[in-house]
């Protein structure tokens, strides 16, 4: 298992819901969790093999930045 970090422009717990359908539906995805206390508001994912340029598209496509901090 991979453990993806990205830094995201998700302020609120209502935008991270609306993600949930996006980010739910992608079978390689185990589990992710949003600390939107940090100050980069960090998106984790555990994923088995999901391209983190997948995650920026899905985050883009809704409306977010999103960019892979490493």
């Amino acid at each position: 298992m991979d453990v993806l970090i990205f830094k995201t422009s998700v302020a609120t717990q209502g935008q991270a819901s609306r993600l949930q359908p996006l980010l739910g539906a992608l079978a390689d995805i185990k589990q992710y969790t949003f600390d939107l206390e940090d100050c980069d508001r960090v998106l984790r994912i555990v994923s088995s093999r999901i391209e983190p340029q997948t995650i920026n598209h899905i985050l883009r496509i809704a409306g977010f930045s999103c960019e892979e901090l490493k």
